[in-house]
């Protein structure tokens, strides 16, 4: 067929586009997105004790550590390139109560942590999760007052247990709670204890999800009475989501984040497209633990599927993920390099 033969209105066959895809070499010079090791915020979950490595059963091949296993954790994460760790604690039941009395605990296991991992790995931006339901006799992320998960009250201990992380040295402090007002809150908190430069990374669209799972199991932090939906998002909605990340950056939030990520990442992309901070996403528990099953039982490709999931939230517009996959994820990328 020659050019003056074509009649498609698509250009065939003078437009092909199998052209752009003929070779590995032309898809990688053609690549729209990449992931890279600077992408990911680790996620670590802490315990007490010395020499501790218990395995998560939902989550297989993660683990919470004790505080001398996870600075050298930290430390070999930061020497394979991972910038960013977003630490989680678990809090025996004996030190949980409905006022987040050990969240603002001065030499606290977060607190201690924090300081552990700044003085080994200086280079390492180290995050906290700020929430009470590590902390709560309820399992709820604020205190409870006859039976109502109460806001205000919660948001007063928020922000205390923010600048506590910010003068053990925690470079970004993560709420994760969604109760209303905390990021402006947060933010005149850590100016006047004199942490202008502690970021502040806002859950801004955490959604009611049942996708946390594992993740509860990891840390024993189900809720015990009732659900979340009263503070965490409904995930019939969007436009919320964007609301609620427009006020968060406005109240002072220095990055977003949208959780979960693969069945939300409309989500991302709409809040992407109407903040100007960067955006995150949490690749969460539930999310990984599915791949794992799946690779487990010979249904998927455990490395393919990762990685592909890893860069449909950075296509859909996340600036950073946080992930579990983190540290597989760059070695497969530096052995891609090779």
């Amino acid at each position: 067929m020659t050019p003056t033969e074509n009649h498609f209105p698509s250009g065939f066959p003078l437009s092909r586009g199998r052209r752009n895809r003929y070779q590995q070499s032309r898809r990688t010079m053609l690549a729209e997105h990449r992931l890279s090791a600077s992408d990911f915020i680790a996620p670590m979950f802490i315990t007490e004790g010395a020499e501790v490595k218990e395995p998560i059963s939902s989550m297989p091949d993660y683990h919470r550590l004790s505080l001398d296993l996870a600075v050298h954790q930290a430390a070999s994460w930061h020497e394979l390139g991972i910038t960013a760790i977003l630490l989680f604690v678990m809090v025996p039941d004996a030190k949980k109560d409905n006022e987040g009395t050990e969240a603002l605990n001065e030499n606290g296991l977060m607190q201690m942590a924090v300081k552990r991992i700044k003085e080994a790995v200086p280079g390492l931006t180290v995050m906290t999760d700020v929430a009470l339901d590590p902390y709560s006799s309820y399992g709820h992320d604020g205190v409870v007052r006859d039976g109502r998960i109460v806001n205000d009250e919660t948001v007063d201990v928020l922000a205390r247990m923010s600048v506590s992380h910010a003068r053990a040295g925690a470079d970004y402090v993560a709420p994760s709670d969604m109760m209303d007002g905390r990021i402006g809150e947060i933010r005149l908190a850590l100016e006047a204890n004199g942490f202008p430069d502690t970021g502040i990374l806002a859950y801004s669209a955490k959604y009611a999800s049942g996708f946390y799972g594992p993740f509860r199991d990891a840390l024993e932090s189900a809720p015990g009475f009732g659900d979340k939906k009263t503070y965490q998002m409904d995930p019939a909605n969007v436009r919320e989501a964007v609301r609620e990340a427009r006020m968060d950056e406005g109240e002072g939030a220095d990055m977003v984040m949208v959780k979960p990520g693969l069945p939300y990442l409309d989500v991302v992309r709409a809040v992407r497209e109407s903040v100007r901070v960067p955006v995150a996403v949490y690749n969460v528990s539930g999310e990984y633990a599915m791949i794992k099953a799946a690779a487990e039982k010979g249904w998927l490709d455990e490395e393919a599927a990762m990685l592909e999931s890893l860069l449909a939230c950075k296509r859909a517009g996340a600036d950073v993920i946080a992930t579990y996959w983190a540290e597989k994820a760059v070695r497969l990328l530096r052995e891609s390099q090779k």
